[in-house]
């Protein structure tokens, strides 16, 4: 994603005090959920109108996501997702998460159920499937919501692709209102001096 600055012939660009922030998610795990909300904290003190989240990533963890979703939801500020190439499994639902979601012509997006990948005894892999499966209605319902689908859209085509992950390209992540424009936009900046004398 390009920045374009349009700066006035006055002001240079060393005295910029504070550089915009765009936010780059590739892992989910605890230190990428630290940096994302370091990031947006950085981008809430620079006085830019959005943030800018960049997204190409195969996924990860799922309550660090969760993590992310919270940052974002209690963003002061509009969130702008932008897919570059993949936006798989936790990447997928965070992609939902932008006022407006931008999608490069080439892009996949992967969505499939939550995993459970816990060992041990009988009642901890129960406790772990009901886990499981309670984040995964909440991510659907997610997707649901982001993308203004009716309750059940997303979860009820995975559930009759029998469960098997869905890879969905621009056109048809369009169709669905999970991406709202196909192309990736460049950060245009403005920045101007003004003089005046008051009393």
């Amino acid at each position: 994603m390009r920045r374009l600055y349009n700066i006035h012939h006055n002001l240079k660009h060393d005295c910029l005090i504070k550089e915009p922030v765009i936010v780059t998610v590739r892992n989910f795990h605890e230190k990428a959920y630290e940096y994302f909300n370091e990031e947006f904290d950085k981008a809430h003190q620079t006085g830019q109108p959005f943030i800018p989240v960049v997204i190409d990533s195969y996924g990860g963890e799922t309550y660090s996501l969760m993590g992310m979703i919270g940052v974002i939801e209690s963003s002061k500020i509009p969130v702008y997702t932008i897919l570059l190439s993949k936006a798989m499994s936790c990447g997928a639902i965070l992609f939902s998460f932008g006022k407006e979601r931008f999608m490069a012509p080439a892009a996949t997006i992967m969505i499939h159920d939550v995993s459970s990948l816990t060992y041990g005894k009988i009642e901890e892999l129960k406790a772990d499937a009901k886990e499981a499966d309670r984040i995964n209605n909440i991510v659907y319902d997610m997707f649901d919501r982001n993308c203004d689908q009716p309750k059940g859209f997303f979860k009820d085509i995975v559930h009759e692709k029998g469960h098997a992950d869905w890879y969905i390209n621009a056109k048809e992540a369009l169709g669905f209102n999970l991406a709202t424009k196909i192309g990736i936009p460049s950060f245009d900046i403005n920045v101007k001096m003004e003089y005046r004398l008051s009393l």
